[in-house]
């Protein structure tokens, strides 16, 4: 009996109804395979307007970093780059006392929230006391990691380009790999089958919010037994943002005749691209929903990059 296994994280797919053999039957719940990288870092530049030294100036940077990654708030000491989200880090001093003072800069270059540390000794922190600048860095982690989540949480509610207001955007970039005409008609069941998923499909790369390509290898079934006539057919699916950032991928296991793949899949395409059509919205889900549970629970600080305007 032929089998069929589709892998996508936390996704099992149920009983596919009437599919054509050989892909009628539930696919594996083995483990799956779903990667998706870390979230963007929060950047910290040193500045000499935090009124310390050079070396005290990239100390406190970096105990900053320290800080708001214990809140798990992913952070890295550099220059800020085309969209990053910055936290500028400067001081004012008044009355022998030293003030900390923050601003949450987002790629656009708005200041999204301020934030005022608490008041140290003014000749210590001039001195770049490390005592000093440890207890001001753990102390304001905190309050910034609670105001970096309520900003991420009001960006992506009241932007319209979100994806937590509107469908996601993908391109079919093609499949490559298949016997016989599966690279066409992979390609095209999927395109049919992904709208039925609640995906708007695209053919301009600009519009995607999603890049998705495919690709097929074929292998002996046996490998001590080179049978020309039962074949292991994977089929990969890979998800990108549009910039060519890797988001996911649902892989499947097929075994098939190589008859039912030359000269052409048929029935066998369709099932296929539905069952790949399930664990594609699954990935395309988790890379979106991660952010709005990020931003509630205020675990991480999260720039969607599907939202950001291209230069």
């Amino acid at each position: 009996m032929k089998r069929l296994f589709c892998l996508a994280f936390t996704l099992l797919l149920a009983g596919c109804g009437t599919l054509p053999q050989p892909l009628l039957g539930k696919p594996g719940a083995e483990g799956a395979r779903l990667a998706v990288p870390p979230p963007p870092v929060l950047v910290i530049p040193p500045s000499p307007a935090t009124l310390l030294g050079s070396n005290a100036s990239k100390a406190y940077a970096h105990a900053l970093a320290h800080a708001l990654d214990d809140q798990n708030v992913p952070a890295m000491v550099r220059t800020p780059r085309n969209y990053d989200w910055e936290l500028l880090a400067t001081a004012t001093t008044s009355a022998g006392l030293t003030t900390p003072d923050f601003k949450i800069i987002g790629p656009n270059h708005k200041i999204y929230g301020h934030l005022t540390g608490q008041p140290v000794d003014a000749t210590r922190w001039a001195e770049g006391d490390p005592a000093t600048i440890a207890n001001a860095t753990t102390s304001v982690a905190p309050r910034l990691a609670r105001q970096l989540a309520a900003i991420n949480a009001s960006v992506q509610q009241s932007n319209p380009a979100s994806l937590e207001n509107r469908p996601p955007q993908v391109m079919l970039l093609g499949v490559t790999g298949a016997p016989g005409d599966g690279d066409h008609a992979l390609k095209l069941d999927l395109s049919r089958t992904l709208p039925k998923q609640g995906i708007v499909m695209v053919e301009d790369k600009s519009d995607a919010d999603f890049l998705v390509s495919g690709r097929v290898k074929v292998s002996p079934l046996d490998k001590t037994n080179q049978d020309i006539e039962n074949k292991l057919v994977e089929l990969d699916w890979t998800v990108k943002d549009r910039r060519g950032n890797f988001v996911g991928k649902v892989s499947q296991l097929h075994d098939l005749k190589s008859s039912e793949m030359a000269p052409y899949w048929g029935d066998v395409a369709a099932a296929a691209a539905q069952q790949a059509a399930l664990g594609l919205k699954q990935v395309i889900r988790n890379a979106t929903l991660r952010h709005d549970a990020a931003a509630k629970t205020g675990n991480k600080l999260l720039k969607d990059p599907i939202t950001v305007q291209q230069p």
